[in-house]
């Protein structure tokens, strides 16, 4: 459960097919509200589609260092904040908010669970990986809409997540962020009682 974290240094070897295909097929065993199962996947493969990502990437990495300044920008200056040179596989998981499957039960009094299935569905898989010493980078920084743009996907389609998936090039059970000087992890969980 500790090594699930976040990969960011990936080795260039390729992921056998047969690998990432159940590592994807994890997604359809998540849970799902009204199981509407609302994953959608773009196995982001050419390197004309790959560089677009990545350039969206490095502007929108650009734009969130100008919300720094002093040490604080100098430390998210020095941080690799995303595996899109060197992982072996793009993944580009949406949420398919216009689903009929499910008839809309639970998503008609909040339609943010389709999205948080999901992502507990991107959990299950990214859990499934470490479990073949495979490394999953969840890339935060980008310019969502420009990428659903880029990608061609269909109305109703919202970005959730866009993954690097393969083999990590260290194994570390503490985050790098925290060995980076960022953030340290909590201490203890938050819990109240009412």
């Amino acid at each position: 459960m500790r090594w699930r974290r976040d990969v960011r240094q990936f080795r260039t070897d390729t992921v056998d097919e047969a690998l990432v295909t159940e590592c994807l097929s994890t997604l359809s065993l998540a849970p799902s509200v009204g199981l509407s199962e609302p994953w959608r996947v773009i196995r982001v493969r050419t390197d004309a589609m790959r560089l677009k990502a990545i350039e969206n990437f490095e502007a929108a990495n650009a734009r969130a260092l100008q919300g720094y300044a002093g040490e604080r920008a100098a430390t998210y200056a020095k941080l690799k904040l995303s595996g899109m040179h060197d992982a072996p596989e793009h993944l580009a998981i949406f949420c398919d908010d216009a689903t009929d499957k499910g008839a809309g039960l639970g998503a008609a009094t909040m339609p943010e669970m389709r999205r948080y299935s999901v992502v507990g569905a991107i959990t299950l898989m990214w859990l499934h990986a470490r479990t073949h010493g495979l490394g999953l980078g969840w890339v935060s920084i980008l310019d969502p809409d420009q990428l659903t743009r880029d990608l061609d996907v269909p109305e109703g389609w919202h970005l959730v997540a866009y993954l690097c998936l393969g083999w990590p090039k260290d194994v570390s059970l503490t985050p790098e962020l925290e060995t980076k000087g960022w953030e340290a992890r909590a201490a203890r969980l938050h819990v109240e009682d009412r």
